[in-house]
Protein backbone atom coordinates (compact mmCIF):
# COMPACT_ATOMS: atom_id res chain seq x y z
CA UNK A 1 0.00 0.00 0.00
CA UNK A 2 2.76 2.38 0.78
CA UNK A 3 4.35 2.45 -2.37
CA UNK A 4 0.61 2.46 -4.20
CA UNK A 5 0.57 5.45 -2.94
CA UNK A 6 3.37 7.05 -3.32
CA UNK A 7 3.47 6.33 -7.18
CA UNK A 8 -0.02 7.69 -6.93
CA UNK A 9 1.23 11.03 -5.26
CA UNK A 10 3.93 11.54 -7.99
CA UNK A 11 1.16 11.32 -10.81
CA UNK A 12 -1.03 13.94 -9.05
CA UNK A 13 2.11 16.46 -8.19
CA UNK A 14 3.30 16.34 -11.66
CA UNK A 15 0.22 16.69 -13.42
CA UNK A 16 -0.82 19.21 -11.11
CA UNK A 17 2.81 21.43 -11.26
CA UNK A 18 2.66 20.62 -15.75
CA UNK A 19 -1.38 22.23 -15.23
CA UNK A 20 0.33 25.16 -13.38
CA UNK A 21 2.96 25.97 -15.79
CA UNK A 22 0.44 25.46 -18.88
CA UNK A 23 -1.70 28.06 -17.18
CA UNK A 24 1.32 30.52 -16.71
CA UNK A 25 1.85 30.07 -20.37
CA UNK A 26 4.11 26.92 -20.99
CA UNK A 27 2.19 26.02 -23.64
CA UNK A 28 4.26 22.83 -24.54
CA UNK A 29 4.19 21.15 -21.32
CA UNK A 30 2.08 18.46 -22.04
CA UNK A 31 3.36 17.87 -25.55
CA UNK A 32 6.70 17.16 -23.30
CA UNK A 33 5.41 14.85 -21.00
CA UNK A 34 3.03 12.74 -23.18
CA UNK A 35 5.39 12.66 -26.21
CA UNK A 36 8.48 14.45 -25.41
CA UNK A 37 11.99 12.29 -26.74
CA UNK A 38 15.23 13.29 -25.11
CA UNK A 39 16.60 13.18 -28.18
CA UNK A 40 14.45 16.23 -29.70
CA UNK A 41 16.73 18.81 -31.15
CA UNK A 42 16.75 21.23 -28.36
CA UNK A 43 15.40 24.83 -29.67
CA UNK A 44 18.62 27.27 -30.07
CA UNK A 45 19.08 30.23 -27.54
CA UNK A 46 21.31 32.18 -28.78
CA UNK A 47 23.42 33.94 -26.34
CA UNK A 48 26.65 36.84 -25.92
CA UNK A 49 28.47 36.88 -23.16
CA UNK A 50 30.24 39.65 -20.61
CA UNK A 51 32.79 38.50 -18.34
CA UNK A 52 33.74 35.10 -17.60
CA UNK A 53 32.16 32.63 -15.66
CA UNK A 54 35.76 32.01 -13.88
CA UNK A 55 34.87 35.18 -11.61
CA UNK A 56 31.91 32.95 -9.96
CA UNK A 57 33.88 30.06 -9.75
CA UNK A 58 32.30 27.82 -12.50
CA UNK A 59 34.40 25.68 -14.74
CA UNK A 60 36.06 26.24 -17.74
CA UNK A 61 33.78 23.72 -19.28
CA UNK A 62 30.83 25.74 -18.39
CA UNK A 63 30.31 26.60 -22.09
CA UNK A 64 30.19 23.27 -22.89
CA UNK A 65 27.36 22.95 -20.28
CA UNK A 66 25.30 25.68 -22.35
CA UNK A 67 25.66 23.69 -25.35
CA UNK A 68 24.32 20.67 -24.19
CA UNK A 69 21.14 22.37 -23.33
CA UNK A 70 21.09 24.31 -26.80
CA UNK A 71 22.71 27.36 -25.67
CA UNK A 72 24.58 29.15 -28.94
CA UNK A 73 27.26 31.34 -28.71
CA UNK A 74 27.50 34.61 -30.78
CA UNK A 75 29.47 37.22 -31.77
CA UNK A 76 27.19 40.08 -32.15
CA UNK A 77 24.80 41.13 -29.77
CA UNK A 78 22.10 42.02 -31.90
CA UNK A 79 21.92 37.62 -33.34
CA UNK A 80 21.39 37.25 -29.14
CA UNK A 81 18.66 36.85 -26.85
CA UNK A 82 20.58 36.33 -23.78
CA UNK A 83 22.85 38.12 -22.04
CA UNK A 84 25.42 36.12 -19.62
CA UNK A 85 27.91 37.96 -17.50
CA UNK A 86 29.46 38.30 -13.90
CA UNK A 87 28.24 42.13 -13.54
CA UNK A 88 25.27 42.89 -14.56
CA UNK A 89 25.91 46.78 -13.72
CA UNK A 90 29.22 47.00 -15.80
CA UNK A 91 28.95 49.52 -18.76
CA UNK A 92 30.10 46.85 -21.19
CA UNK A 93 26.70 45.16 -20.71
CA UNK A 94 24.40 47.95 -20.70
CA UNK A 95 25.90 49.29 -24.59
CA UNK A 96 25.23 45.73 -25.54
CA UNK A 97 21.47 46.04 -23.89
CA UNK A 98 21.26 49.55 -26.07
CA UNK A 99 22.25 47.82 -29.32
CA UNK A 100 19.41 45.04 -28.31
CA UNK A 101 16.69 46.29 -26.10
CA UNK A 102 15.03 42.41 -26.35
CA UNK A 103 18.15 40.81 -24.68
CA UNK A 104 17.44 39.12 -21.15
CA UNK A 105 20.70 39.71 -19.02
CA UNK A 106 21.38 36.79 -16.40
CA UNK A 107 24.67 36.01 -14.41
CA UNK A 108 26.17 32.99 -15.02
CA UNK A 109 25.19 31.45 -12.12
CA UNK A 110 21.46 32.77 -12.53
CA UNK A 111 21.07 31.01 -15.91
CA UNK A 112 21.71 27.91 -14.58
CA UNK A 113 17.72 27.82 -12.95
CA UNK A 114 16.28 28.77 -16.83
CA UNK A 115 18.25 25.49 -17.94
CA UNK A 116 16.14 22.58 -18.63
CA UNK A 117 17.41 19.36 -20.19
CA UNK A 118 14.80 17.61 -22.05
CA UNK A 119 14.09 14.11 -20.97
CA UNK A 120 11.58 11.55 -22.39
CA UNK A 121 7.91 11.68 -22.06
CA UNK A 122 5.57 9.05 -20.64
CA UNK A 123 5.52 7.16 -24.07
CA UNK A 124 9.00 6.56 -24.93
CA UNK A 125 9.72 6.41 -21.18
CA UNK A 126 7.58 3.43 -21.85
CA UNK A 127 9.23 1.79 -25.15
CA UNK A 128 12.87 2.58 -23.52
CA UNK A 129 11.58 0.55 -20.20
CA UNK A 130 11.46 -2.77 -22.30
CA UNK A 131 14.00 -2.01 -25.22
CA UNK A 132 16.59 -0.58 -23.13
CA UNK A 133 16.34 -2.01 -19.67
CA UNK A 134 14.76 -5.65 -19.66
CA UNK A 135 15.90 -6.91 -23.41
CA UNK A 136 19.61 -6.41 -22.05
CA UNK A 137 18.48 -7.72 -18.85
CA UNK A 138 17.05 -10.53 -20.16
CA UNK A 139 20.44 -11.79 -21.70
CA UNK A 140 22.46 -11.01 -17.98
CA UNK A 141 19.60 -12.68 -15.65
CA UNK A 142 20.26 -15.74 -18.23
CA UNK A 143 23.58 -15.70 -17.77
CA UNK A 144 23.86 -15.53 -14.14
CA UNK A 145 20.85 -17.29 -13.13
CA UNK A 146 22.05 -20.58 -15.23
CA UNK A 147 25.01 -20.12 -13.63
CA UNK A 148 23.47 -19.89 -9.91
CA UNK A 149 21.52 -23.41 -10.86
CA UNK A 150 24.70 -25.13 -11.45
CA UNK A 151 25.79 -23.92 -7.81
CA UNK A 152 22.85 -25.25 -6.58
CA UNK A 153 22.84 -28.92 -8.10
CA UNK A 154 26.78 -28.71 -7.11
CA UNK A 155 25.83 -27.88 -3.69
CA UNK A 156 27.57 -24.87 -3.45
CA UNK A 157 24.70 -22.57 -2.28
CA UNK A 158 24.17 -24.85 0.88
CA UNK A 159 28.45 -24.38 1.54
CA UNK A 160 27.78 -20.63 1.17
CA UNK A 161 24.80 -20.83 3.47
CA UNK A 162 27.10 -22.55 6.54
CA UNK A 163 29.49 -20.40 6.58
CA UNK A 164 27.84 -17.03 6.41
CA UNK A 165 24.79 -19.09 8.28
CA UNK A 166 26.14 -17.48 12.19
CA UNK A 167 25.85 -13.94 10.90
CA UNK A 168 22.79 -14.66 8.84
CA UNK A 169 20.85 -16.33 11.41
CA UNK A 170 20.73 -13.48 13.97
CA UNK A 171 20.52 -10.64 11.42
CA UNK A 172 17.59 -12.83 9.85
CA UNK A 173 15.86 -15.34 12.46
CA UNK A 174 13.11 -16.28 10.85
CA UNK A 175 15.50 -18.22 8.12
CA UNK A 176 15.84 -21.88 8.66
CA UNK A 177 19.59 -22.75 9.15
CA UNK A 178 20.87 -24.24 5.84
CA UNK A 179 18.46 -22.28 3.65
CA UNK A 180 19.52 -21.68 -0.30
CA UNK A 181 17.74 -17.89 0.72
CA UNK A 182 21.06 -17.65 2.71
CA UNK A 183 23.35 -18.59 -0.03
CA UNK A 184 21.73 -16.15 -2.71
CA UNK A 185 21.74 -12.64 -0.87
CA UNK A 186 24.97 -13.59 0.05
CA UNK A 187 26.14 -13.56 -3.90
CA UNK A 188 24.14 -10.28 -4.00
CA UNK A 189 25.72 -8.72 -1.00
CA UNK A 190 29.02 -9.79 -2.66
CA UNK A 191 28.58 -8.40 -6.27
CA UNK A 192 27.12 -5.50 -4.81
CA UNK A 193 30.48 -4.97 -2.82
CA UNK A 194 32.31 -5.46 -6.14
CA UNK A 195 30.37 -3.29 -8.07
CA UNK A 196 29.50 -5.88 -9.89
CA UNK A 197 25.67 -4.71 -11.13
CA UNK A 198 25.04 -6.66 -13.84
CA UNK A 199 25.82 -9.58 -11.60
CA UNK A 200 23.99 -8.44 -8.77
CA UNK A 201 20.33 -7.89 -9.80
CA UNK A 202 19.92 -11.52 -10.99
CA UNK A 203 21.18 -12.84 -7.85
CA UNK A 204 19.22 -10.40 -5.25
CA UNK A 205 16.18 -11.43 -7.40
CA UNK A 206 17.28 -14.90 -6.63
CA UNK A 207 17.55 -14.21 -3.08
CA UNK A 208 13.62 -12.71 -3.14
CA UNK A 209 12.61 -16.04 -4.59
CA UNK A 210 14.07 -17.94 -2.21
CA UNK A 211 12.78 -15.75 0.85
CA UNK A 212 9.10 -15.81 -0.92
CA UNK A 213 9.14 -19.54 -0.29
CA UNK A 214 9.27 -19.00 3.41
CA UNK A 215 6.53 -15.94 3.21
CA UNK A 216 3.26 -17.25 4.73
CA UNK A 217 0.93 -13.75 2.90
CA UNK A 218 2.46 -13.73 -0.58
CA UNK A 219 1.46 -10.38 -1.22
CA UNK A 220 2.88 -8.97 1.93
CA UNK A 221 6.67 -8.10 2.32
CA UNK A 222 8.21 -10.64 5.43
CA UNK A 223 10.64 -9.14 7.76
CA UNK A 224 13.42 -10.86 6.46
CA UNK A 225 12.53 -9.29 2.98
CA UNK A 226 12.29 -6.12 3.99
CA UNK A 227 15.62 -6.46 5.65
CA UNK A 228 17.30 -7.83 3.05
CA UNK A 229 16.10 -5.07 0.59
CA UNK A 230 17.02 -2.59 2.99
CA UNK A 231 20.34 -3.83 3.32
CA UNK A 232 20.67 -4.28 -0.95
CA UNK A 233 19.57 -0.79 -1.64
CA UNK A 234 22.02 0.99 0.83
CA UNK A 235 24.28 0.20 -2.02
CA UNK A 236 27.81 -0.93 0.13
CA UNK A 237 30.52 -0.66 -2.42
CA UNK A 238 34.00 -1.13 -2.21
CA UNK A 239 35.54 0.93 -5.41
CA UNK A 240 33.05 3.60 -7.16
CA UNK A 241 34.61 2.76 -10.64
CA UNK A 242 31.92 4.13 -12.61
CA UNK A 243 32.10 7.88 -10.78
CA UNK A 244 36.23 7.41 -11.18
CA UNK A 245 36.35 6.95 -14.80
CA UNK A 246 33.32 9.57 -14.88
CA UNK A 247 36.15 12.52 -13.08
CA UNK A 248 38.96 10.86 -15.25
CA UNK A 249 37.15 11.92 -18.28
CA UNK A 250 36.15 15.31 -17.30
CA UNK A 251 39.96 16.36 -16.42
CA UNK A 252 40.03 16.00 -12.26
CA UNK A 253 43.39 16.34 -11.13
CA UNK A 254 42.91 13.15 -9.14
CA UNK A 255 40.47 11.22 -10.10
CA UNK A 256 40.01 8.82 -7.13
CA UNK A 257 40.10 11.66 -4.63
CA UNK A 258 36.60 10.93 -3.98
CA UNK A 259 37.07 6.96 -2.79
CA UNK A 260 37.40 7.29 1.20
CA UNK A 261 34.66 9.71 1.40
CA UNK A 262 32.61 7.29 -1.19
CA UNK A 263 33.62 4.44 0.48
CA UNK A 264 32.33 6.05 4.34
CA UNK A 265 29.44 7.53 3.18
CA UNK A 266 28.16 4.15 2.27
CA UNK A 267 29.15 2.47 4.53
CA UNK A 268 27.46 4.76 7.08
CA UNK A 269 24.39 4.34 4.82
CA UNK A 270 24.44 0.37 5.29
CA UNK A 271 24.99 0.52 8.97
CA UNK A 272 22.43 3.03 9.16
CA UNK A 273 19.87 0.51 7.40
CA UNK A 274 20.76 -2.70 9.49
CA UNK A 275 20.40 -0.38 12.80
CA UNK A 276 16.86 0.98 11.48
CA UNK A 277 15.72 -2.14 10.31
CA UNK A 278 16.77 -4.39 13.34
CA UNK A 279 15.14 -1.85 15.87
CA UNK A 280 11.61 -1.83 14.12
CA UNK A 281 12.25 -5.53 14.08
CA UNK A 282 13.41 -5.69 17.59
CA UNK A 283 16.48 -7.59 16.73
CA UNK A 284 19.23 -7.26 19.07
CA UNK A 285 23.14 -6.61 16.89
CA UNK A 286 24.84 -6.34 19.89
CA UNK A 287 26.04 -10.17 20.09
CA UNK A 288 29.27 -11.38 19.47
CA UNK A 289 28.84 -12.79 16.44
CA UNK A 290 26.76 -9.58 14.90
CA UNK A 291 29.75 -7.83 15.94
CA UNK A 292 32.70 -9.88 14.68
CA UNK A 293 31.55 -10.00 11.22
CA UNK A 294 30.82 -6.21 11.18
CA UNK A 295 34.10 -5.47 12.72
CA UNK A 296 35.70 -8.09 10.16
CA UNK A 297 34.08 -6.19 7.57
CA UNK A 298 34.99 -2.69 8.72
CA UNK A 299 38.51 -3.92 8.87
CA UNK A 300 38.57 -5.44 5.44
CA UNK A 301 37.19 -1.90 4.12
CA UNK A 302 39.90 0.12 5.72
CA UNK A 303 42.84 -2.26 4.14
CA UNK A 304 41.13 -1.92 0.92
CA UNK A 305 40.89 2.09 1.40
CA UNK A 306 44.43 2.66 2.76
CA UNK A 307 45.93 0.14 0.03
CA UNK A 308 44.15 2.13 -3.37
CA UNK A 309 44.18 5.49 -1.00
CA UNK A 310 47.99 4.41 -1.64
CA UNK A 311 48.29 3.95 -5.27
CA UNK A 312 48.81 6.33 -8.76
CA UNK A 313 45.79 7.01 -10.84
CA UNK A 314 46.67 4.67 -13.23
CA UNK A 315 47.54 1.94 -10.95
CA UNK A 316 44.04 2.46 -8.96
CA UNK A 317 42.46 1.56 -12.31
CA UNK A 318 44.13 -1.23 -13.02
CA UNK A 319 43.36 -2.62 -9.96
CA UNK A 320 39.87 -2.12 -9.42
CA UNK A 321 39.47 -3.39 -13.05
CA UNK A 322 41.69 -6.88 -11.59
CA UNK A 323 39.27 -6.79 -8.96
CA UNK A 324 36.08 -6.73 -10.40
CA UNK A 325 36.75 -8.72 -13.73
CA UNK A 326 38.82 -11.39 -11.71
CA UNK A 327 36.01 -11.84 -9.15
CA UNK A 328 33.79 -12.82 -11.90
CA UNK A 329 36.15 -15.01 -14.41
CA UNK A 330 37.12 -16.97 -10.70
CA UNK A 331 33.10 -17.38 -9.39
CA UNK A 332 32.90 -19.00 -13.01
CA UNK A 333 35.61 -21.51 -12.44
CA UNK A 334 35.10 -22.63 -9.46
CA UNK A 335 31.24 -22.89 -10.28
CA UNK A 336 31.74 -25.10 -13.08
CA UNK A 337 34.81 -26.63 -11.53
CA UNK A 338 32.30 -27.76 -8.60
CA UNK A 339 29.55 -29.01 -10.81
CA UNK A 340 32.30 -31.22 -13.07
CA UNK A 341 33.28 -32.61 -8.95
CA UNK A 342 29.94 -33.05 -8.59
CA UNK A 343 29.60 -35.30 -11.87
CA UNK A 344 26.09 -33.15 -12.76
CA UNK A 345 25.23 -32.04 -16.50
CA UNK A 346 27.08 -28.61 -16.37
CA UNK A 347 25.40 -27.36 -19.41
CA UNK A 348 21.69 -28.64 -19.05
CA UNK A 349 21.89 -26.96 -15.13
CA UNK A 350 22.63 -23.73 -17.01
CA UNK A 351 19.97 -23.93 -19.77
CA UNK A 352 17.51 -24.59 -17.03
CA UNK A 353 18.59 -21.97 -14.61
CA UNK A 354 18.63 -20.09 -17.97
CA UNK A 355 14.99 -20.29 -18.34
CA UNK A 356 14.26 -19.05 -14.99
CA UNK A 357 16.48 -15.82 -15.82
CA UNK A 358 13.90 -15.74 -18.94
CA UNK A 359 10.80 -15.89 -16.54
CA UNK A 360 11.37 -13.05 -14.07
CA UNK A 361 12.75 -10.46 -16.73
CA UNK A 362 9.49 -10.68 -18.47
CA UNK A 363 7.56 -10.87 -14.96
CA UNK A 364 8.89 -7.59 -13.67
CA UNK A 365 8.18 -5.54 -16.70
CA UNK A 366 4.71 -4.17 -15.60
CA UNK A 367 6.58 -2.47 -12.48
CA UNK A 368 9.80 -1.45 -14.12
CA UNK A 369 7.30 0.47 -16.81
CA UNK A 370 5.16 2.09 -14.03
CA UNK A 371 7.91 3.09 -11.45
CA UNK A 372 9.75 5.00 -14.33
CA UNK A 373 6.74 6.33 -16.16
CA UNK A 374 5.39 7.97 -12.87
CA UNK A 375 9.56 9.37 -12.16
CA UNK A 376 9.87 10.57 -15.59
CA UNK A 377 6.42 13.06 -15.26
CA UNK A 378 8.07 14.02 -12.11
CA UNK A 379 10.76 15.02 -14.59
CA UNK A 380 9.05 16.48 -17.41
CA UNK A 381 6.48 18.57 -15.17
CA UNK A 382 9.45 20.48 -13.66
CA UNK A 383 9.45 19.48 -10.45
CA UNK A 384 12.44 18.50 -9.89
CA UNK A 385 13.73 21.79 -10.49
CA UNK A 386 10.98 23.74 -8.03
CA UNK A 387 12.40 21.34 -5.29
CA UNK A 388 16.26 22.00 -6.13
CA UNK A 389 15.92 25.80 -6.38
CA UNK A 390 13.43 26.29 -3.81
CA UNK A 391 16.18 24.57 -1.56
CA UNK A 392 18.67 26.47 -2.82
CA UNK A 393 16.42 29.92 -1.70
CA UNK A 394 15.89 28.55 1.71
CA UNK A 395 19.67 27.76 2.60
CA UNK A 396 20.53 31.09 1.11
CA UNK A 397 18.01 32.71 3.45
CA UNK A 398 19.50 31.23 6.08
CA UNK A 399 22.52 32.83 5.94
CA UNK A 400 24.41 29.17 6.02
CA UNK A 401 26.96 27.93 3.84
CA UNK A 402 25.46 27.28 0.71
CA UNK A 403 28.15 25.05 -1.18
CA UNK A 404 26.90 22.02 -0.60
CA UNK A 405 23.82 23.04 -2.54
CA UNK A 406 24.98 22.65 -5.47
CA UNK A 407 25.53 19.22 -5.18
CA UNK A 408 22.52 18.01 -3.75
CA UNK A 409 20.52 17.55 -7.27
CA UNK A 410 22.74 14.71 -7.62
CA UNK A 411 20.80 12.96 -3.90
CA UNK A 412 17.40 14.03 -4.70
CA UNK A 413 17.02 12.46 -7.79
CA UNK A 414 19.12 9.48 -6.79
CA UNK A 415 16.48 7.53 -5.11
CA UNK A 416 14.24 8.19 -7.91
CA UNK A 417 16.52 7.42 -11.05
CA UNK A 418 19.59 6.44 -11.42
CA UNK A 419 20.22 7.83 -14.97
CA UNK A 420 19.21 10.76 -13.39
CA UNK A 421 21.35 11.24 -10.76
CA UNK A 422 24.18 10.51 -12.88
CA UNK A 423 22.97 13.27 -15.34
CA UNK A 424 22.93 15.53 -12.27
CA UNK A 425 26.49 14.49 -11.28
CA UNK A 426 28.11 15.18 -14.56
CA UNK A 427 26.18 18.52 -14.90
CA UNK A 428 27.37 19.82 -11.41
CA UNK A 429 30.85 18.71 -12.50
CA UNK A 430 30.74 20.40 -15.89
CA UNK A 431 29.45 23.97 -14.14
CA UNK A 432 31.73 23.59 -11.13
CA UNK A 433 34.26 21.70 -12.47
CA UNK A 434 35.05 18.20 -11.16
CA UNK A 435 37.68 19.88 -8.42
CA UNK A 436 35.03 21.96 -6.87
CA UNK A 437 33.37 21.61 -4.04
CA UNK A 438 29.81 20.73 -5.56
CA UNK A 439 31.81 18.63 -7.98
CA UNK A 440 33.23 16.57 -5.24
CA UNK A 441 30.24 16.08 -3.05
CA UNK A 442 27.58 14.97 -6.52
CA UNK A 443 29.98 11.99 -6.94
CA UNK A 444 30.35 11.48 -3.44
CA UNK A 445 26.18 11.58 -3.36
CA UNK A 446 26.11 9.35 -6.27
CA UNK A 447 28.11 6.42 -4.47
CA UNK A 448 26.65 6.55 -1.26
CA UNK A 449 23.18 4.92 -1.98
CA UNK A 450 21.28 2.92 -4.30
CA UNK A 451 18.21 3.94 -6.48
CA UNK A 452 15.64 3.50 -3.82
CA UNK A 453 12.35 3.46 -5.69
CA UNK A 454 13.44 1.08 -8.83
CA UNK A 455 14.73 -1.53 -6.33
CA UNK A 456 11.74 -1.35 -4.66
CA UNK A 457 9.49 -1.69 -7.60
CA UNK A 458 11.86 -4.30 -9.49
CA UNK A 459 12.25 -6.86 -6.03
CA UNK A 460 8.89 -6.64 -4.59
CA UNK A 461 7.29 -6.84 -8.14
CA UNK A 462 9.38 -10.16 -8.98
CA UNK A 463 7.81 -11.74 -6.30
CA UNK A 464 3.85 -10.32 -6.50
CA UNK A 465 4.59 -8.26 -3.48
CA UNK A 466 2.08 -5.77 -2.94
CA UNK A 467 2.57 -4.42 0.47
CA UNK A 468 5.94 -3.27 1.39
CA UNK A 469 4.70 -2.40 4.84
CA UNK A 470 7.58 0.47 6.35
CA UNK A 471 9.84 -0.85 3.97
CA UNK A 472 10.05 2.75 1.41
CA UNK A 473 10.21 4.64 4.89
CA UNK A 474 13.53 3.08 5.97
CA UNK A 475 15.22 2.57 2.57
CA UNK A 476 14.80 6.58 2.50
CA UNK A 477 16.09 7.26 6.01
CA UNK A 478 18.84 5.24 5.41
CA UNK A 479 19.60 7.13 2.29
CA UNK A 480 19.17 10.47 4.34
CA UNK A 481 21.87 8.97 6.92
CA UNK A 482 24.51 8.94 3.48
CA UNK A 483 23.85 12.28 2.04
CA UNK A 484 24.08 13.87 5.63
CA UNK A 485 27.38 11.62 5.92
CA UNK A 486 28.69 12.55 2.22
CA UNK A 487 27.76 16.44 2.86
CA UNK A 488 30.23 16.50 6.29
CA UNK A 489 32.65 13.71 4.95
CA UNK A 490 33.01 16.37 1.82
CA UNK A 491 33.74 19.25 4.20
CA UNK A 492 35.70 17.42 6.18
CA UNK A 493 37.93 15.90 3.37
CA UNK A 494 37.35 19.10 1.00
CA UNK A 495 36.45 21.50 3.25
Amino acid sequence: MALSRIWSAFIIIAVVVAGFRAIVGDSTIFNRMVTGKSSDAYDSVAYVTVGSPATQNLSPRYFDLLREYGYTRRDSAHKATVLLTDNPKADSVRLLQAQNRELKVYTYTGVQSKLERKVDGIVETAKSAVLTIILPLVGVMALFMGLLSIAERAGGIRVLSRIIGPFFSRVFPGIPKGHPAVGHMMMNFSANLLNLDNAATPFGLKAMESLQELNEDKTRASDAQIMFLCLHASGLTLIPTTIIAFRAGLGAKTPTDIFIPCMIATFCATMAALFLVAFRQRINLFQPVILAWVGGLSLLITALVLYVHGLDQKSADTFSGLLSNGIILLLFLVVVLGGLYKKIDVFDAFVEGAKGGFDIAIRIIPYIVGMLVAISMLRTSGCFDLLINGMKNLFAALGTDTRFVDGLPTALIKPLSGSGARGMMLDTMKTFGPDSFAGRLACILQGSSDTTFYVVAVYFGSVGIRNSRYAVGLMLLADLVGIVASILLCYLFFG
